[in-house]
């Protein structure tokens, strides 16, 4: 397992570490985010977004819609929102089938989803106050 560290002053620093990663996505990358509300992870993936080369202007929280898919790059992404989730209506989203093809997945309030990869990408994003965050990216496995 490799394990990162970013620590970022603003909303800009915390795009540029998802963009930073976004490069680095190949076909049918998972990216799990875990972090508080407000703490970072739309922005986050707007810079994967970015990285991938879709435009991060399309970017917004799925919270209402679950599910935003970005196309325009490298690959498509799908930004996925579980917060107002319950067990069941995850079970019912069909991530296992999302997350089956050759499009990138993030999945922000990821640890509402049970059925996770074991290969995923893990991102935790800590508020540290003000618009500091420590972002740590875990990666089990190379794709």
């Amino acid at each position: 397992m490799d394990v990162e560290i970013v620590e970022t002053a603003d909303e800009a620093a915390t795009s540029w570490a998802g963009q930073r990663l976004g490069e680095t996505l190949s076909p049918g990358s998972v990216v799990l985010l875990t972090g508080q509300l407000g703490a970072g992870k739309t922005a986050f993936v707007r810079g994967i977004a970015l990285g991938l080369g879709a435009s991060p202007d399309d970017v917004s929280s799925p919270t209402f819609t679950l599910i935003q898919e970005y196309r325009g790059g490298r690959h498509t992404l799908h930004h996925v929102d579980l917060y107002r989730l319950n067990a069941i209506e995850v079970a019912d989203l069909g991530l296992d089938e999302l997350i089956s093809g050759e499009d990138v997945v993030a999945i922000e309030w990821a640890e509402r989803w049970p059925g996770r990869p074991e290969d995923a990408i893990e991102v935790s994003i800590a508020d540290e106050g003000e618009d500091r965050r420590r972002i740590e990216v875990r990666r089990y496995s190379t794709r």
